[in-house]
């Protein structure tokens, strides 16, 4: 029963998008203020969730795939209703733009959440649906980068997906953008290369990842015309970089310690639960799955959202996701807020960084 949580929690952003969408005006500013303003507050109105499930309980897992599986039609009907009534219904420019931040708020939030859970698991099937769900806000190829790149290389200098101390959100976002795109693209390489297929062999994902953008813009503008393209290119730009935004905030700081070095690499220590920060508030937690259990999902990728466990020992944020990812936009605020935290850890963990992770810049 402890699915109907998370359920519940779910079908808020499909109710509140939906009135956004058909009666505009005032609605508009529904999800924004949901999204982040009630949900901060809720956090910290309830108790936090510190459950954990039994490990000896029988599998049951058919709801929540479900539940995860059940997104992608779902999002995919808003967007598409969405993006149709910014084309093609008379309205203001500032209801334009404002649906265009909704529908990226919607899919940068609960459609990327859906999608990461989708991606981790291991049917043909989930990740097909992990494929369409980045796919909708252009970013594909973050099906490949996170699973096989960022998973592996957490918390070492190597990772673009790994926020430094004294970082800003503004200096990470390019180095993130491009340095994951690099990535998926050496992985792919090596991988095609070790499977002597040719580099641009539709079985090299990243190319068929382009050709299906490229497929996906063209229809998009052949329907909707050019403003419906650039409302489709508006709301993936804000998804992505909501996506981005909570990356920095989960491993701010952390780093693993190097270990030795092996032909010529440097070895680290394996990830493990205080390489990731952690949080148990209960709304965002039923909002995306489990996603702020991100100490056990790093420890343990393949482990599927309703088993992650609340890690105590973990280093823990102040706030829930939806206000980490406010502050994180307000550098002062969240260096004032952080740092301290990540200096903690540091001492708890075997002192200050070493050469390889050189604070950005002097935070104080």
């Amino acid at each position: 029963m402890r699915i109907l949580g998370y359920l519940a929690a779910t079908l808020v952003v499909p109710a509140i998008v939906a009135p956004a969408i058909a009666w505009r005006g005032p609605w508009l500013f529904l999800v924004p203020v949901v999204l982040f303003a009630a949900v901060p507050l809720l956090d910290h109105v309830f108790a936090q969730d510190e459950w954990n499930p039994d490990p000896e309980r029988p599998p049951n897992a058919w709801p929540w795939r479900l539940l995860s599986r059940s997104w992608v039609p779902v999002q995919t009907a808003l967007l598409a209703w969405g993006l149709w009534t910014v084309a093609r219904v008379e309205m203001s420019g500032w209801e334009r733009a404002l649906l265009v931040v909704d529908l990226g708020i919607m899919a940068g939030s609960i459609g990327i959440t859906f999608g990461h859970e989708l991606m981790h698991r291991t049917t043909r099937v989930d990740r097909a649906l992990a494929e369409i769900l980045m796919a909708e806000v252009g970013y594909t190829w973050f099906c490949v980068e996170h699973v096989h790149g960022h998973h592996k290389r957490v918390g070492t200098p190597d990772d673009p997906a790994t926020s430094r101390l004294g970082e800003t959100l503004y200096a990470f976002l390019p180095r993130t953008l491009i340095g994951g795109l690099r990535s998926a693209w050496a992985f792919e390489r090596e991988r095609v290369a070790r499977r002597r297929w040719r580099p641009w062999d539709l079985r090299n994902r990243i190319v068929r990842y382009a050709l299906g953008l490229v497929l996906l813009q063209v229809g998009v503008a052949l329907w909707l015309g050019g403003l419906g393209w650039l409302a489709w290119f508006g709301q993936a730009a804000i998804a992505v970089i909501m996506l981005e935004s909570i990356n920095y905030v989960e491993h701010y700081g952390l780093q693993r310690a190097r270990v030795g070095e092996r032909n010529g690499r440097a070895v680290f220590e394996r990830v493990r639960e205080e390489h990731s920060w952690n949080s148990a508030h209960a709304v965002s937690n039923r909002m995306l799955l489990n996603l702020a259990r991100h100490s056990d999902h790093h420890a343990h990728a393949s482990r599927p959202c309703e088993d992650l466990r609340h890690m105590p020992d973990a280093p823990q944020l102040p706030s829930g996701y939806a206000g980490m990812f406010l502050m994180a936009w307000v550098p002062p605020l969240w260096f004032a807020v952080m740092n301290p935290r990540v200096r903690d850890w540091q001492q708890r963990h075997g002192g200050g960084a070493d050469d390889q992770y050189a604070v950005v810049r002097s935070t104080g």
